[in-house]
């Protein structure tokens, strides 16, 4: 066995070739030793007949074919675990970069996961408390949810991101553990020292653990980050029995990383020209969220994605939103009006989020008021397009009033500071009090009994503040 080619430079990394291989498989790690000291990691990515072509993980300037001895590992990356990853930073495959030394451990993961029996998984329930009015009160993330995040380029998905690892929580009266694992996939360096700077300034770093790979590291790292991520989630979670919370961004890297990838290996491409086999890449990744019976942690899912074109059928977010519970929309329409986050809320859902909500979970007039709020913001959606065809004055007094409602919802519930977070009860309470600017009988996507205990008219005291930046709560 011998290094036949070394240095081809391909898929933003270099090649190599090693022939006389034998026993090894596509995706196994192999191992360069170079000078006797310095180590190298290594991925197959094609085999033919006995020769294997290698993709280095890194710079192959000091390799030459007399001073280097390659190994074959026999297996996928397969990275080591213990309780001490939390507050670390690592690169995209698990090496640390953050100058406190390497990871010593027993415990060895393959990155690639373990097979899950279907059968062995629990339905979410609970909740986890974002911070974000917009997404604990309409589109509420469930433990062992995907809802991703739906997002456009130059829109404030990073601010988004980073304020979620900072914010989020279980629920107000849980004593569980909570972690956050965060991988960033092709970001520049300033975009990746932002989030490591916010994580430290704010006292979150202590229960993150963080993955980072750069837009000048290998393109075959940026395929390997999210399952590194998960692989580390699932431990923290099954074995640790912490609750976690896996923020990946940006999965429209992974994908074109793919793409790339593929298109080297002379694949037959697909849609926009990504492999056939993206839908299934996705899916090996989405579907590690969960809860497994017996175990007594989670592993819930917010995958960011940046939507080509604000293209919401392109084949990322559309094969994304296949497999995922829901998803969270940014709108560039709404960031246009200065409203941060700007969450784009008729496009937005969460479908597990009727399961984890109400009365044991949240409050009993959770539902009642989301859906309203829903109904509501339509309906103002609707007086705005009407007003552009008749104009403003002749519009009703009940279609006026939705205008403003409109307006208020958007400034004051969606709207919120970057380093504002608010609990589930505030949030709530802030709902009420925009609805109570209508009449009762405007409100009829609400129960009477939720209507009796928590209604009150409240329009002089909101349309009085509307032109003010003063918070209603």
């Amino acid at each position: 066995m011998a290094i036949e080619y070394l240095g081809l430079n391909s898929i933003n990394g270099p090649l190599v070739v090693v022939d006389g291989v034998r026993g090894a498989a596509y995706n196994d790690i192999v191992r360069f030793r170079v000078n006797g000291n310095e180590e190298k990691l290594g991925q197959i990515i094609t085999m033919e007949g006995e020769k294997a072509i290698i993709q280095v993980f890194d710079s192959t300037t000091s390799m030459s074919l007399d001073n280097t001895h390659t190994q074959f590992t026999g297996h996928g990356l397969e990275i080591e675990l213990a309780p001490e990853i939390q507050g670390r930073v690592f690169d995209g495959i698990g090496r640390p970069i953050d100058n406190l030394g390497p990871v010593h451990s027993d415990i060895k993961r393959d990155v690639n996961g373990a097979p899950l029996n279907p059968v062995s998984r629990v339905y979410p329930r609970d909740y986890i408390e974002t911070g974000f009015s917009a997404i604990d009160g309409l589109m509420t993330l469930i433990r062992g949810q995907k809802l991703p995040i739906f997002s456009g380029d130059g829109m404030s998905h990073n601010q988004v991101a980073a304020q979620i690892v900072k914010q989020a929580k279980l629920g107000e009266d849980s004593d569980e553990e909570f972690a956050v694992v965060f991988a960033a996939m092709g970001v520049k360096h300033d975009i990746a020292d932002y989030f490591r700077r916010s994580f430290e300034e704010s006292g979150a770093m202590d229960h993150v653990t963080m993955f980072v790979n750069t837009a000048d590291d290998p393109v075959m790292e940026r395929l390997i980050t999210p399952r590194v991520a998960l692989t580390t989630a699932e431990y923290l979670a099954y074995d640790l029995g912490k609750h976690v919370l896996v923020i990946l961004t940006d999965m429209t890297s992974f994908a074109e990383a793919l793409r790339e990838v593929s298109s080297a290996k002379q694949e037959i491409p697909s849609r926009k020209g990504y492999p056939g086999y993206l839908y299934s890449e996705l899916a090996t990744i989405y579907e590690r969220a969960g809860i497994v019976k017996g175990k007594p942690g989670s592993v819930t899912q917010i995958p960011i994605l940046t939507m080509p074109n604000d293209d919401i059928t392109h084949p990322i977010p559309d094969l994304t939103g296949y497999i995922t519970e829901g998803q969270i929309v940014l709108d560039r329409v709404i960031e246009g009006k200065n409203v941060y986050p700007p969450v784009g809320i008729l496009p937005s859902l969460s479908r597990l989020m009727k399961d984890g909500i109400g009365e044991g979970f949240t409050r009993e007039d959770h539902s009642d008021v989301a859906n309203q709020l829903f109904a509501s913001y339509s309906g103002a959606n609707e007086a705005k397009s009407l007003a552009s065809v008749i104009g403003e004055e002749e519009l009703s007094d009940v279609d006026k009033l939705y205008l403003k409602f409109g307006e208020l919802f958007e400034q004051k519930f969606v709207g919120q500071g970057q380093d504002e977070t608010r609990t589930i009860q505030e949030t709530l309470d802030l709902g009420w009090q925009l609805l109570g600017i209508f009449p009762r009988e405007e409100l009829t996507r609400m129960d009477t009994e939720v209507l009796d205990k928590y209604y009150k008219n409240t329009a002089d005291e909101v349309l009085n503040q509307q032109t003010t930046d003063k918070p209603l709560v």
